[in-house]
């Protein structure tokens, strides 16, 4: 796609550049993340209507503090510092910072003095923001004016508006700047001149010329999981190439209930997709025999999906290309923000490490999408909502849901009360809310009473929780009589289990899922 009307975010470490990203995109303009080193020349080559420099959790005078090239300034491009960005700015630009006497962190009142600066044109004088600082810029650079305060912050925004070089002590990116939003807009509308033209519909018309071209006559393997991403993925390249693109389902019998079924109706029948699915849940069952550690558990899933994989690939012919659903929050992680070395990249249900004699080319048709605009191409392909509105689900399936060793058996009760869990909340008008919500199978029994005897019996153990990306997350509260509608249908239909009880664990300290 052409991105010529677009904004560079040059990352400093904080840990909300992304949410920079996607706030810019709301606006319906492109915007890429980039480390903090990419030079004013690799900048200019790329011509961006504007960049960015994102927060820190550094002091502009720390040692290896990470900071930009400064000829940044002088390309003539629009730049908006925001917090650690806004001193290092200043500090680039001969202006003064210093360790503050007071550290201002949370929610705080800030006035706009300078009522004719674009950033903040039609807004309140007054406005609430999201402060996180100990540094603070006390003397501007030659050229700037001071636009807003603080009680403890003098120079809260600040602007050169011949250069148009702006700079904000708070974070416009986060919720708890209400009217953050407006500011980026601004930002990318009326300082930055872009263009609203970054829109799902555009993507996938760019994405499957871009798909063509690379594929040719070609064929592609794609390793379907059911999951959102791989789902898009799939119907994006069926668009793009038709018969081109073949399918393998890896059933490891550790799905939820009737998954399999689903995925091959969906893509093997309504899509009419060439879907090879592979029933290895016994290879998989035994494999994991004895097993009890979560991560050896992993292990042993990832290394036979491998197996399974490469087998079933070596039986399709001479294909290609090997499609993936990697999406840009990955894509950022692999990258270190200050040149150091880099993170390793998420695998979620990625195909790696393959054999050496499976020699694919790599598509990727996601990675410039973050997982909300996934769902929106996905709704613009066709997809059903409980395909595109699915929950984020472990690539070891069941088995991460199960405290103890995997049997058949175990799998048979966590899956019908699993299916319990989802039918009752999905029955809620606002079970969207709920960021994800399952059953755990725990390794103890608990003494119970059914009819007049005397049971020894399973207990299940329900998560739900709200969200907003997975990092952090609250315990969801549930109405009562769903709870009990949960509670009783799992007891008197799922046989082996006489217990439940409800996970009230934040994250952090705790974990989303349990292993």
């Amino acid at each position: 796609m052409d991105h010529k009307n677009w904004i560079a975010v040059l990352d400093f470490g904080s840990q909300v550049t992304q949410l920079i990203a996607r706030r810019i995109r709301e606006q319906k303009v492109y915007c890429e993340i980039l480390p903090c080193y990419t030079t004013a020349e690799a900048l200019r080559q790329r011509q961006p209507a504007g960049i960015v420099l994102s927060g820190g959790p550094q002091s502009v005078f720390g040692e290896n503090a990470p900071t930009c090239d400064p000829a940044v300034f002088a390309l003539g491009v629009p730049v908006l510092g925001i917090c650690y960005g806004m001193q290092l700015a200043a500090h680039l630009l001969e202006g003064a910072v210093t360790a503050g006497d007071t550290r201002e962190f949370g929610r705080a009142v800030m006035t706009v003095e300078n009522r004719e600066c674009t950033l903040f044109h039609g807004l309140d004088p007054t406005l609430q923001v999201w402060m996180s600082h100990g540094d603070k810029v006390t003397t501007l650079p030659a050229g700037f004016q001071g636009v807003a305060s603080s009680r403890d912050c003098p120079y809260a925004a600040m602007q050169d508006p011949v250069r148009n070089i702006y700079g904000v002590q708070f974070h416009p990116e986060v919720v708890h700047t209400p009217q953050g939003g407006d500011m980026l807009w601004n930002f990318a509308m009326q300082i930055c001149h872009c263009e609203p033209t970054w829109e799902m519909a555009s993507f996938i018309e760019h994405a499957i010329d871009a798909i063509q071209q690379k594929v040719g006559s070609g064929n592609v393997l794609l390793g379907l999981s059911g999951g959102v991403d791989s789902s898009v993925v799939a119907a994006l390249l069926h668009k793009a190439i038709g018969p081109q693109l073949h399918c393998v389902f890896v059933d490891n019998g550790l799905l939820r209930h009737e998954e399999v079924h689903d995925v091959e109706t969906l893509f093997g029948d309504a899509f009419g997709i060439d879907l090879h699915v592979v029933p290895a849940g016994p290879i998989f069952l035994e494999r994991l025999q004895g097993v009890i550690d979560p991560e050896e558990k992993r292990k042993v899933i990832g290394k036979t999906f491998i197996d399974v994989f490469a087998e079933k690939a070596r039986t399709l012919g001479p294909v290609e290309f090997l499609a993936q659903g990697t999406l840009y929050p990955d894509v950022i992680e692999s990258v270190s923000p200050t040149g150091g070395p880099s993170a390793t990249i998420k695998s979620h249900h990625n195909v790696g490490g393959l054999p050496a004699d499976l020699k694919f080319q790599l598509i990727e048709p996601l990675r410039e999408l973050f997982k909300d605009e996934v769902r929106a191409v996905g709704r613009e392909l066709g997809l059903p909502s409980y395909v595109v509105d699915r929950q984020p689900f472990p690539g070891p399936g069941l088995a991460v849901r199960i405290i103890g060793e995997i049997t058949a058996q175990r799998l048979e009760v966590l899956r019908q009360a699993d299916l319990r869990v989802r039918e009752e909340i999905m029955k809620m008008p606002n079970h969207l809310d709920v960021w994800q919500y399952f059953a755990v199978l725990l390794p103890i029994q608990s003494v119970g009473v059914m009819g007049d005897s005397r049971t020894y019996e399973n207990v299940i153990a329900v998560r739900a929780v709200q969200s907003l990306d997975g990092m952090t997350a609250d315990w969801f509260k549930l109405p009562y009589d769903v709870m009990d509608s949960i509670s009783n249908r799992i007891i008197n239909e799922v046989k082996g289990v006489n217990r439940v009880v409800y996970d009230i664990s934040s994250k952090p300290p705790s974990t989303i899922e349990w292993e």
